[in-house]
């Protein structure tokens, strides 16, 4: 496939599937982001691990606040993706009481002087997704930000989050395209069969 019909494909699948999550109600939606805590608490190393990176949701991403709450009660330390000058991410610890402020694509960060980890020294970051399947493949916004950031980074558990309609036989695959180890969604968590 050539880089112009790959471009293509993936711009049509990612408006097809905005639109599959977009006609969720707010109940279903809620009820997602509830059921999807089941699929995490199955994850290998959710009970071990102490850094998490969490993203807070726009535009019928799975909801990432009940997890939120669960990840703090547990004591879990979190951290939210910043968005760098050359469109890289920094993640940016979170405390509960920290005063967002919304970036230049309108979604909140933590503040610029809070401590940043290493996306190395995470152990697990979920990833929001508009997209996926069964091989770990995921379609994002089409921004590259995870993809640049977690390039040739193997430490951190990658997990999506994601409503299970979003699932699809194949996403297109380009070179620098990160593929995850998990997928959790209101319904399962699949392991990665990977490439």
């Amino acid at each position: 496939m050539t880089d112009t019909l790959r471009i293509e494909s993936k711009s049509r699948l990612r408006s097809t599937l905005r639109q599959r999550r977009g006609i969720l109600s707010a109940a279903a939606q809620l009820a997602a982001a509830q059921a999807v805590l089941h699929s995490i608490g199955n994850l290998p190393t959710w009970t071990t691990a102490q850094r998490i990176a969490l993203y807070l949701a726009v535009d019928g991403e799975i909801d990432t606040r009940p997890l939120e709450q669960q990840a703090r009660l547990l004591g879990k330390l979190l951290f939210l993706p910043a968005i760098n000058e050359d469109n890289s991410l920094r993640f940016v610890s979170w405390h509960a009481d920290d005063s967002l402020s919304t970036n230049r694509y309108n979604i909140p960060e933590p503040p610029t002087t809070a401590m940043s980890c290493p996306a190395a020294k995470l152990d697990i970051i979920f990833l929001p997704l508009v997209g996926w399947d069964l091989r770990g493949r995921r379609l994002g916004m089409g921004g590259g930000f995870y993809d640049r950031t977690l390039s040739g980074v193997a430490a951190p558990l990658l997990v999506g989050l994601a409503h299970e309609n979003q699932q699809i036989a194949e996403i297109p695959q380009d070179s620098w395209d990160v593929v995850m180890d998990y997928i959790a969604t209101d319904t399962a968590l699949y392991r990665s069969q990977g490439l």
